[in-house]
């Protein structure tokens, strides 16, 4: 049976990013008023995995780093269809860089012994810099495949993969055990269902501390960040907007005379 792995994230709601401020100080971001849901594209990854636990039958583990209430994110996954839930929370997690995230991250998969694929979303939207995935197979010694759209063959231990790449895509052979990050290409997740839910009641999400992982507290959290934000500063999104008036040839013509001066057109 494949044992598939799912790293997920408890990100600020996107429909209430504005209200997303940054301590002066820390420079980290407050979002302990705006109410945390899965990261959207982690959905993409949680499916990949559901798919394959319906067509091959797979073990799936859903792992997530965050404040203790981010549990409710691995149990909305575990109420999906996830098998096991774990979440990494403590103190000494906080103000973690995508380095020391995904040093985390795979120190608590490390723990699970044994794992065939690794499926991460491409991208948090709060963080987006898509470096969590292949540091992660980086500390795991995995092969890594970004920006998959779509698993092509999956049988024994090589699988072919279609990813993303400039313009067009490429075609990857990869050995298991590996790390897929995904794109929204790869499939359609589902919604939650009513019975799901009621299973979930049942399952428990593991926490795990510092010293569950059994980690140096100078590789996680704040002090295992290499990224410093040494100074911020608001820039204005303004523009400098140009009335036209006219009839409609006579905007027609103003248009078109500014899109050479701008060198638009010849």
């Amino acid at each position: 049976m494949l044992k598939l792995v799912v790293c997920v994230k408890a990100v600020p709601d996107p429909e209430k990013a504005d209200r997303i401020k940054i301590d002066p100080v820390t420079k980290n971001l407050i979002r302990q008023d705006i109410p945390m849901v899965l990261n959207p594209i982690d959905k993409f990854a949680l499916e990949a995995a559901l798919v394959l636990k319906e067509e091959k039958g797979a073990h799936i583990t859903v792992i997530s780093m965050g404040p203790p209430d981010a549990a409710s994110i691995v149990k909305e996954c575990m109420a999906l269809g996830a098998d096991k839930g774990i979440l990494l929370s403590d103190r000494a997690f906080g103000g973690a860089d995508a380095f020391a995230t995904a040093f985390t991250l795979a120190s608590g998969i490390k723990k699970l012994e044994e794992f065939d694929v690794v499926f991460c979303g491409m991208a948090s939207s709060d963080g987006a810099t898509e470096w969590v995935g292949p540091q992660i197979a980086n500390f795991l010694d995995t092969p890594v495949v970004t920006m998959v759209k779509a698993i092509e063959e999956n049988e024994d231990l090589t699988w072919t993969v279609r990813a993303d790449f400039d313009n067009g895509y490429r075609r990857v052979k990869v050995q298991l055990p590996c790390v897929f990050t995904v794109t929204r290409d790869l499939n359609t997740p589902r919604t939650l269902s009513f019975s799901g839910i009621i299973k979930a009641r049942k399952k428990q999400v593991d926490i795990l501390g510092l010293e569950q992982l059994g980690v140096d507290p100078e590789k996680v959290g704040a002090k295992g960040s290499p990224t410093i934000v040494s100074d911020m500063e608001i820039t204005s999104n303004t523009r400098e907007t140009t009335m036209i008036q006219g009839t409609l040839e006579e905007k027609a013509d103003a248009v078109l005379e500014l899109l050479k001066d701008f060198g638009s057109i010849g």
